[in-house]
């Protein structure tokens, strides 16, 4: 697949998806960046490879009425977080059947497209996934206005979560005649402690220039997947070869890359489109399990975040949810209700 469009939309491969008959996937095969570790088996390798997923639903789900067609609503392009890959079902119905079309990608060297789990995650700098957001966005702006159509003649609805929103804020600042709107799932946008922690910290992953590779020693804690796994107290079938219960290991390049990131957030970005923010109304970061971390980002400082929020741009909504997880829409039923209610409002008064 070539990332400037030259592969029409009707050339595409799609074939059935592991989510069922609904979804389907397809490979995005890159030219190996110099800064990005492939995603297969063969370190010379000249590619590395990224899936875009698509909801088609047969028929409407009829847990929601389906509202106006899908015409005349824009895509809707959702990014995983960090050491993860898509699987929330619910949240592609819900677009869908309000008349969204919707797409999510596993970026290279996660859940579909993982490579080795060693290197799991790896980048060296955020805009190593230019690439393959660029292909995802021409397939879908080409099945959403023909094969002549670009992606500002049909830009979409960006959505990330975690690491993923910290990636797709920097993409739409970068691309904003691509990205319409700009929805923000727990973004990692800060560093847990704030600003002064990142700059106390950003002398420390300097040696990622000679060892970028090196591991850093950091609490690996399986208490984010125990909130979200049907294996544990949770409600979703969790792949853990795709998505590790303790995470990908963190490596000084990859944590000097989101460093970074960071500081440019936080250097302002005055993004030009509407941004709506979603974060769980408290953070339980102990060493400890407790079974209040069923109701809280254990991830994260929200407190952090929801300041953070300030320098993205200059219309910004941030909604607290009671009870949420690190993934708001991975929390338990009646929390998802409620954020999922605080999202239909937002996008009928911004989109809709």
């Amino acid at each position: 697949m070539n990332h400037e469009g030259a592969q029409s939309a009707d050339a595409v491969e799609w074939v059935p998806d592991i989510l069922g008959p609904d979804y389907q996937a397809t490979t995005l095969a890159l030219p190996l960046g110099a800064n990005a570790v492939g995603g297969g088996e063969d370190p010379a390798a000249a590619t590395y490879q990224a899936t875009l997923i698509r909801h088609r639903p047969r028929v409407s789900s009829t847990s929601v009425p389906r509202e106006r067609g899908s015409g005349n609503k824009p895509p809707v392009l959702f990014i995983h977080g960090w050491s993860d890959y898509f699987y929330n079902t619910g949240l592609a119905e819900f677009f869908t059947n309000r008349g969204y079309p919707f797409y999510a990608v596993d970026l290279h060297n996660h859940g579909r497209s993982l490579g080795s789990p060693e290197l799991g995650g790896y980048v060296a700098d955020l805009s190593d996934y230019d690439a393959e957001l660029l292909a995802a966005h021409t397939i879908i702006a080409q099945e959403s206005g023909g094969p002549g159509a670009t992606g500002t003649d049909h830009p979409v609805i960006l959505m990330g979560h975690s690491t993923g929103g910290l990636t797709a804020t920097l993409w739409a600042h970068h691309h904003p005649g691509l990205v319409s709107h700009l929805l923000l799932n727990s973004p990692w946008l800060e560093i847990q402690g704030g600003p002064a922690i990142r700059r106390a910290a950003t002398p420390l992953v300097q040696l990622a220039d000679l060892r970028p590779l090196m591991r850093m020693r950091v609490p690996e804690r399986s208490f984010y997947w125990r909130g979200i796994s049907s294996d544990a107290y949770g409600e979703w079938p969790v792949d853990k070869k795709l998505r590790p219960p303790r995470a990908f290991p963190v490596r000084a390049g990859w944590m000097k890359a989101i460093l970074a990131a960071q500081q440019e957030v936080a250097a302002g970005l005055k993004l030009p489109m509407p941004v709506l923010v979603l974060l769980s109304s408290k953070s339980m970061l102990g060493p400890v399990w407790s079974d209040g971390m069923l109701h809280a980002d254990v991830v994260l400082d929200v407190r952090s975040l929801a300041l953070r929020t300030l320098s993205l741009g200059n219309s910004v909504t941030l909604e607290r949810i009671d009870g949420a997880l690190h993934e708001v829409f991975l929390s338990n039923a009646a929390v998802r209700t409620h954020a999922y209610e605080r999202l239909e409002r937002w996008l009928r008064g911004y989109v809709d």
